[in-house]
């Protein structure tokens, strides 16, 4: 008999959907993806050096378990000069990337039973995350006409006794909103208040819009800032999915059970990685500038585009590099003789039949969604648009 635990964690969409379209494209189908969420830039050179440079110089041993004295030291001027925030390298746990860092979050503050508060739509492995752990997702729908942010009536009104953390992602994937220095200021006098963790999802901080800013809900005040894990890493500001670096800032007690905890896991991150990364750090911006320019003409060019698609609704991004489209017009109309009752149909039908990779909303916890990554070239847009365009001209 297999562990009940892990048979009841659903396996990630957005990997299963970029798997198939990779396993297409290795067939030589022509294939658009709109599914990946990893920039489609090459990590930057001065990293990859650094990275180099590290092997010849024999970079590649064991380091300690939480990660080097030298990234985490980064790490905290990080915290510094971008957020306002001091920190003690302490406080700082380097792990395998931001989805590791969340899971020992999690594992160091989740008892059984504990309640954890998840805004919809989320990213797809929060929920599994919490179940993993021994918590219980409690999943609170959003909406629209709320731009998809979570507010405090929403809280009170599903905070319990055994609530103990909420999981707060800004920018947000999949919709691409950012949460407001307003927003964020409740939300975190009522966490404050009730005494509720927040786990801080921060990895598109770097990536905003028309004048949107990241803030750090660790910012208002020293109470909120000591039940705050901020989870952030390299992967998607500078083009670093593959390399696996990501970071917390927590309270040194916490700091200290997830490093114990990550030592008996994995044992220290990559150590050519983590030279990698602090060249990422300390290095020049100008590659993060250059990367958001170019995402920024994407996604003004995509947003203008799903637009004029019939049937099609969204919300601008203001964050990220993804476009969150309401289907909910489509649904039950059909594709030559084929139905389509849900997001995952439409996903299935139009990488059937017109070879373009997008990810049903199901996993995001909106059925009626499906979220279109704008990572990739902008010749690969305009095509995959008008292919999308073709398909749903053809519904009936």
């Amino acid at each position: 008999m297999l562990s009940k635990k892990a048979k009841a964690i659903n396996p990630s969409p957005t990997m299963a959907i970029e798997n198939k379209a990779k396993e297409l494209k290795s067939q030589g189908i022509d294939v658009i993806g709109f599914g990946a969420g990893e920039p489609d830039f090459d990590t930057p050179v001065h990293i990859r050096e650094a990275a180099i440079k590290a092997i010849n110089e024999g970079h590649t041993r064991y380091t300690p378990a939480s990660g080097t004295l030298e990234l985490k030291e980064a790490v905290c001027e990080k915290f510094k000069v971008d957020n306002g925030l001091e920190y003690s390298p302490a406080q700082i746990v380097v792990s395998n990337g931001a989805k590791h860092s969340l899971f020992n979050a999690l594992a160091a503050l989740l008892n059984p039973g504990d309640e954890v508060i998840i805004p919809v739509p989320y990213w797809v492995s929060y929920p599994e995350l919490v179940k993993l752990n021994d918590g219980i997702p409690v999943t609170v729908e959003t909406g629209v006409n709320k731009n998809f942010k979570i507010s405090v009536e929403e809280l009170e009104k599903h905070h319990t006794g055994k609530t103990k953390a909420l999981i707060l992602n800004s920018p947000v994937n999949p919709t691409g909103q950012v949460y407001s220095k307003e927003e964020l200021k409740v939300i975190a006098e009522f966490c404050s208040k009730q005494d509720i963790y927040v786990i801080a999802d921060e990895i598109y901080e770097k990536l905003t819009y028309d004048g949107s800013q990241h803030i750090s809900i660790a910012t208002f005040g020293e109470q909120i800032k000591e039940l705050t894990i901020i989870v952030n890493g390299v992967s998607k500001s500078y083009a670093m999915t593959g390399w696996r670096i990501g970071y917390t800032a927590s309270t040194p007690e916490i700091a200290k059970v997830m490093g114990a905890l990550q030592s008996h896991a994995t044992s220290n991150p990559n150590s050519v990685a983590q030279k990698a990364a602090l060249s990422a750090l300390q290095g020049s911006q100008e590659c993060v500038r250059e990367m958001n320019l170019a995402f920024d003409q994407r996604r003004k060019y995509m947003y203008e585009q799903i637009k004029a698609i019939p049937s099609f609704e969204a919300l601008e991004p203001k964050g990220t590099f993804y476009l969150f489209v309401d289907i909910a017009k489509i649904i039950g109309k059909s594709f030559q003789g084929k139905a389509i009752g849900s997001s995952d149909d439409f996903a299935r039908l139009l990488l059937d039949n017109q070879k373009v990779a997008l990810v049903p909303g199901t996993g995001f916890g909106s059925v009626n969604y499906v979220r279109l990554s704008f990572a990739t070239s902008m010749e690969n847009i305009v095509e995959g648009l008008n292919r999308i365009g073709s398909f749903v001209a053809e519904l009936e």
